[in-house]
């Protein structure tokens, strides 16, 4: 399992939101490449990164500050955010993202997640998120009928290369992951799940690297308020392997 340190872009700027509200935003940096490198030297081997407005608009608006940090470090590199259609992952792939991460648009239009993973294998994840056990889509604006881990099995026949889960009643709050609906989601599919919301503590770590074949955890507020220790829980992980 290894830990993910998420960079959230909203107007060229790196933030947080409150429970994905985009009226409740809190900027860290304005400089997005620099706090990249702040995570490596820190021991990061990923970098989860997401354009909020292109995630609530639909349209990508952080494309220059993506490459920058692409430039900036030498460890891969996810985005995510607003990706609805196969032309956006080609543009992020070609300057060298290493892992695109579709959500709205796999719930959508589930045949544009096939396509895309036949023409970039390996490289595109699905991010589900989920309130209650249902998928949620537009930058968690609208909750589906969806059966998150359903859908998830439905995602894996399409040729993910991944799961990124996200329980969004926990997402920013500090309050600890759901252990639970994580054990349930890892076991229900054979691609890597990352864990996504609520990480707020080293012990929040222990508990998920105690779920099986969990392939990596993704935090954001923690490191930043300094709940968390990027180091610490990065040791962690490597204890007793």
């Amino acid at each position: 399992m290894i830990i993910i340190p998420a960079i959230d872009l909203k107007d060229g700027k790196c933030v947080r939101l409150l429970q994905g509200k985009k009226e409740e935003v809190t900027v860290y940096s304005g400089d997005p490449a620099a706090m990249a490198k702040h995570w490596v030297s820190l021991g990061a081997e990923l970098l989860h990164v997401v354009d909020l407005d292109g995630a609530f608009t639909g349209e990508q608006k952080n494309f220059d500050k993506i490459r920058e940090i692409r430039q900036a470090i030498d460890i891969p590199i996810e985005v995510g955010g607003g990706i609805r259609g196969i032309e956006r992952v080609e543009k992020l792939v070609s300057f060298g993202v290493d892992r695109v991460i579709i959500g709205t648009s796999a719930a959508k239009n589930p045949d544009m997640v096939k396509r895309a993973c036949g023409k970039f294998h390996g490289k595109v994840l699905v991010g589900i998120d989920a309130k209650d056990g249902k998928v949620a889509v537009k930058g968690w604006v609208e909750v589906t009928e969806f059966d998150a881990i359903e859908f998830a099995k439905k995602m894996q026949e399409a040729g993910t290369a991944g799961i990124i889960y996200t329980d969004i009643s926990r997402d920013g709050m500090l309050t600890g992951p759901n252990i639970e609906a994580m054990e349930k989601m890892v076991s229900s599919v054979n691609v890597p799940v990352i864990a996504s919301g609520g990480v707020s503590r080293l012990d929040d770590v222990r508990s998920l690297k105690q779920i099986k074949n969990l392939w990596g955890v993704i935090t954001g507020k923690a490191l930043y308020e300094g709940a968390m220790d990027l180091r610490q829980a990065i040791e962690i992980t490597k204890a007793g392997k």
